[in-house]
C-alpha cells in the first residue's frame, strides 16, 4: 500500500471516498504541497470512528513560512486554530479546522514526513491489520469507541508494555 498520495481513497470505504472528495475539492493537500503533506491517521487504514479527523503531516524547513502558508490556506475555514508548540523536544506547528463533515488537523515539523512518528505508525498499523485480519481490526475499532487512542489500542491488543508509541515501533 502506498500512502504518499490519496489516490487509494477514491476506491475505499464510503468514508474514505468522502475524504478523497473533500480533500480534492478543497485542494487541501495542494495548498500544502511545498511541505510534502501526507494523510496519516485512522481513515487511511479503515479503523476510524465517527469522531476521527483527517490528520495531515507536513515537513517544513522554515517554520515561519509553513505557519504563513497554513494561515493563507486555511484561516477562513470553520473553527480554525493554529499554535506553535514543542512535541518530543521538537518545534511543531499544529492547525485545526473543519471543512464539510471532517475535522482536519495539520501537523508540521522539521522532520521529513516519511520519518515522522505518525507516518511510521501508519505503515506499522497497516501491516499489522493486514497480517491479523478483520477480527483484529474490529477489536481496534471497539477499543477506540470505548475511548482508547489508536496506538494505545494497538498496544493493548498486542500486549505492549510501557509507552505504546515507542512500543509499536518494535513491529517495524
Amino acid at each position: 500500500m502506498i500512502f504518499d498520495t490519496i489516490d487509494y481513497l477514491q476506491y475505499g470505504t464510503a468514508r474514505q471516498r468522502e475524504a478523497f472528495a473533500l480533500l480534492t475539492e478543497h485542494r487541501v493537500l495542494q495548498k500544502l504541497t511545498s511541505f510534502d503533506p501526507i494523510l496519516a491517521g485512522t481513515i487511511p487504514i479503515n479503523i476510524d470512528i465517527d469522531s476521527s479527523d483527517l490528520d495531515i503531516i507536513c515537513y517544513w524547513t522554515n517554520r515561519a513560512a509553513f505557519y504563513k502558508a497554513v494561515l493563507a490556506g486555511f484561516e477562513t475555514e470553520f473553527a480554525f486554530t493554529i499554535q506553535e508548540s514543542i512535541v518530543s523536544d521538537r518545534e511543531v506547528v499544529i492547525a485545526n479546522c473543519r471543512i464539510g463533515r471532517f475535522d482536519i488537523e495539520i501537523f508540521g515539523q522539521n522532520v521529513p514526513t516519511r520519518h515522522q512518528m505518525a507516518y511510521r505508525h501508519l505503515l506499522i498499523e497497516h501491516k499489522l491489520l493486514e497480517e491479523r485480519g478483520e477480527t483484529f481490526r474490529q477489536a481496534v475499532i471497539e477499543l477506540k469507541r470505548s475511548g482508547y487512542k489508536t496506538e494505545p489500542a494497538f498496544a493493548k491488543l498486542l500486549g505492549i508494555q510501557g509507552d505504546p508509541y515507542e512500543g509499536l515501533l518494535l513491529f517495524d
